[in-house]
């Protein structure tokens, strides 16, 4: 997105990182510019890395916070859920002996758990993979939510030394999805969720500390 800017929030510079323009509704306008990749991990990986990389090391954000719409059959539609810890459910090497969700050679586990973590803002553990989950599909996933870019978002920062944060609004996930309609329909409660979530953010990061906000996970690798 040609006009993203980093926002400054509590006394922290914020990129706020979404998918596509679809989820990006009247509420969030009002409030963010966020850098749009595009759908997917590599879009998002690929996206966030080269935006980052054209920043002086003086102008970089604080913290990524990875926003937009999830899956899920278990959490509540249109509510905003903050990630405990992100996996990556494409990555099985398990052929070769290596944990199924595990990078190989990559010293991070197979769920990265987030330090940061939001007061007053119900938090549950985030799967991203490049594939539409729905119905039965759900059953091969230990998450309580899906996306397709957090996971990546959250690598790109670790190459700037940047930690990443995840506000998901379930936008999809207690029926099987049918149509385009069936994700779109919930976009505009995901914009509301997303946008009052946003509001309270300020004063919710201003009361940590600069180590705590800044901390990258166990064994990230900047």
């Amino acid at each position: 997105m040609a006009d993203a800017r980093i926002e400054t929030v509590g006394g922290f510079r914020l990129l706020f990182v979404m998918a596509t323009v679809q989820e990006y509704g009247p509420e969030l306008k009002a409030r963010i510019h966020p850098l749009i990749t595009g759908v997917g991990p590599v879009e998002a990986g690929i996206g966030t890395a080269a935006w980052l990389s054209r920043l002086g090391a003086e102008d970089k954000p604080d913290l990524l916070v990875s926003i937009g719409s999830a899956g899920s059959r278990l959490l509540e539609q249109g509510e905003v859920y903050q990630a405990s810890a992100i996996s990556f459910r494409d990555m099985d090497a398990s052929p070769l002996g290596f944990e199924k969700g595990r990078t190989p050679f990559l010293n991070l586990p197979a769920e990265v758990a987030i330090p940061q973590q939001i007061s007053g803002v119900e938090a549950a553990r985030l799967s991203t993979g490049s594939n539409i989950v729905s119905g039965a599909a759900y059953d091969a996933i230990d998450a309580e939510m899906v996306d397709m870019e957090g996971f990546a978002v959250m690598r790109a920062g670790h190459l700037f030394a940047i930690p990443t944060i995840a506000l998901k609004g379930i936008s999809d996930g207690k029926a099987e999805l049918q149509h385009f309609r069936d994700w779109a329909d919930y976009l505009h409660a995901v914009d509301v969720s997303l946008a009052e979530v946003i509001d309270r953010l300020e004063d919710g990061v201003a009361h940590m500390d600069r180590d705590y906000w800044t901390q990258l996970p166990d064994g990230a690798r900047a």
